[in-house]
């Protein structure tokens, strides 16, 4: 089967797209499929990542919001480029504009929308939980929701990383949304690699003890993460019982959160660690992962978290809850400050070492090859009675002229 993936958000210099992208190229050819990634870009252009695995891009304008960011903006180009790649199963990973013209395309491919982003969750939700219940919130942005059921109807399936959003979009009419958890990278987060050295290592270096709990934050430093309420909550479970947080990543609201960090003596923020082994030491060392997006459609870091037997303290709503193994960490109320604050004491209270036992008893998690595994076999299942071909040894580039550009290797 030839799968082209219509991806909005793919860039080189991303983070979570491309991890899946890149895993999910691999994989493809692993089960026998081509795979394309059609992505808009500075320049048109076809990259070779390996047999039977494409990166294209046809050119598209810079997103205001983060230039490292493009978008499809010219329907014509994308549907000559669909026509010329000829495939047998169309996936598109944004529910915006790009969406509305793949499922315009006349072309006979099944389809499938994969929901890899909870705008409402991230966005409407965030900015208005505090003063409407999410039913009205809900009302409120019909015009969303009456977008995406007119998307539903045009796409074979819809799919969701997490239990949460495929129950909330039935419940909103859009009948095809299926749940399709993802996975980790297999051989990569174990509790073996958890090191004592490195947590006490980590503790000293924000002015504590051993016997004080480490949390560990994981993500883009962007507003609807909430790193600052995590912080801050923190700081304020601090006062009461020993506890540090390390919190990785960069973003836009990185010089906002270390002023608040250095108000916060036992918070310290890095920088992406890109050595993935050197975070999976990192994260089987934590006594806890601690989230406050509720916007996460899977959640990876929560996953990796699990998978290295480290307990979890995350919101009630979005995929991180997903990931929590009973007794092994703690759920508080969305977007609530103070709920966080109690979450992390009552964690604390209840004694680290115990959780991440009973954790680490529980870390066999499900592998993004048992992820695409699911994902392609649904694919197929779309149209049962048509033969598919085996992946060729190596996708032939000139069927790509010339709707899109030589190849570069």
């Amino acid at each position: 089967m030839r799968i082209v993936d219509v991806c909005a958000f793919y860039t080189p210099l991303g983070g979570g797209v491309r991890t899946y992208v890149e895993a999910k190229l691999k994989s493809a050819r692993r089960f026998g499929h081509e795979m394309i990634i059609l992505a808009p870009g500075e320049r048109a252009e076809v990259v070779k990542r390996g047999p039977g695995a494409l990166i294209a891009t046809i050119p598209g304008p810079t997103l205001p919001v983060d230039r490292r960011y493009r978008y499809f903006h010219d329907e014509p180009a994308l549907h000559r480029a669909l026509d010329a790649l000829q495939p047998d199963h169309v996936e598109v990973s944004s529910p915006w504009s790009s969406a509305t013209m793949a499922g315009r395309w006349q072309g006979s491919a099944t389809r499938s929308l994969v929901m890899h982003s909870d705008p409402l969750a991230a966005y409407a939700y965030r900015w208005l939980g505090g003063i409407a219940s999410l039913q009205r919130i809900d009302r409120l942005f019909e015009w969303f929701w009456s977008h995406l059921r007119a998307l539903g109807r045009t796409f074979d399936l819809v799919v969701c990383a997490n239990r949460q959003l495929t129950e909330r979009l039935r419940a909103q009419g859009i009948a095809r949304a299926q749940t399709v958890p993802m996975g980790v990278e297999p051989g990569i987060f174990s509790p073996a690699l958890r090191s004592e050295g490195l947590r006490c290592s980590a503790l000293h270096s924000l002015g504590l003890g051993a016997d004080a709990a480490l949390l560990v934050g994981i993500g883009r430093l962007s507003a609807e993460k909430r790193w600052d309420m995590v912080i801050q909550a923190v700081d304020e479970a601090a006062r009461r019982r020993p506890t540090g947080l390390l919190l990785v990543g960069d973003g836009p609201r990185r010089q906002w959160l270390e002023v608040l960090a250095e108000r916060c003596p036992t918070v310290g923020i890095l920088r992406p660690i890109k050595d993935r082994r050197e975070l999976a030491r990192l994260v089987a060392s934590a006594d806890a992962l601690i989230h406050g997006c509720e916007a996460e459609t899977y959640c990876m870091v929560a996953a990796e978290a699990r998978a290295s037997g480290v307990p979890l303290i995350v919101p009630d709503r979005g995929a991180a809850s997903d990931h929590l193994v009973p007794g092994a960490g703690l759920i508080y109320r969305a977007g609530k400050a103070r709920a966080l604050e109690e979450a992390i004491g009552a964690f604390v209270a209840r004694g680290p070492r115990l959780q991440r036992e009973i954790a680490t008893l529980d870390s066999n998690v499900r592998t993004i090859e048992e992820h695409f595994a699911d994902l392609f076999a649904r694919y197929d299942g779309l149209i049962p009675a048509r033969a598919f071909q085996a992946a060729p040894a190596d996708l032939p580039a000139p069927r790509l002229q010339p709707a899109l550009a030589p190849v570069r290797r």
